[in-house]
């Protein structure tokens, strides 16, 4: 008999929204422990499968990523405390659309989706974040005129790996 390799359906966008809500009840609840670092975005997998990896992760004020895309993951992050705000790429759109995210929000997105979280706030924010397929690539891009622009891939499992300077190189 020969062994078949398994193939694993991505989670759907609701269930990665439903998993993001689950885990931030439990981190509400005292089931996982939450850190803060003014240095850099702290952050810890939970869980980590051939289906889903999901991430609880703390933003300080001032702390956010690049805009970037998630490569060919879909997912789904709720906040669990404080306010993030996200910026979003939409084709054909004059500039980045700029929406608070609050507690208790969650926010479902395709493998497409570009944007850039940041909290902007000085209470700390915590976030609880799902990927399916698992993470393996992220995007990062620029916003040149009406184009955005690829600035570089990275091949990663971490959605909180430091992203490329390329500003500086440019």
């Amino acid at each position: 008999m020969t062994a078949r390799p398994t193939t694993v359906a991505p989670l759907s966008l609701a269930d990665l929204a439903a998993l993001t809500r689950d885990v931030a009840d439990d981190v509400r609840a005292g089931l996982h422990e939450v850190h803060a670092d003014a240095e850099n975005r702290w952050h810890v997998r939970l869980r980590c499968d051939d289906e889903v990896d999901v991430w609880l992760i703390s933003w300080t004020q001032e702390q956010g990523t690049q805009l970037h895309d998630h490569g060919g993951s879909s997912g789904a992050f709720t906040v669990v405390s404080g306010t993030l705000s996200e910026a979003v790429w939409a084709p054909g759109a004059e500039s980045l659309t700029e929406t608070a995210r609050a507690e208790g929000d969650s926010v479902l997105f395709g493998e497409h989706y570009v944007h850039d979280v940041r909290n902007v706030h000085a209470e700390t924010a915590v976030s609880v974040h799902a990927y399916s397929p698992p993470l393996s690539q992220m995007n990062y891009y620029d916003v040149d005129g009406h184009q955005l622009v690829r600035l570089a891939s990275v091949w990663t499992d971490d959605p909180e790996a430091p992203a490329p300077d390329l500003r500086a190189a440019s």
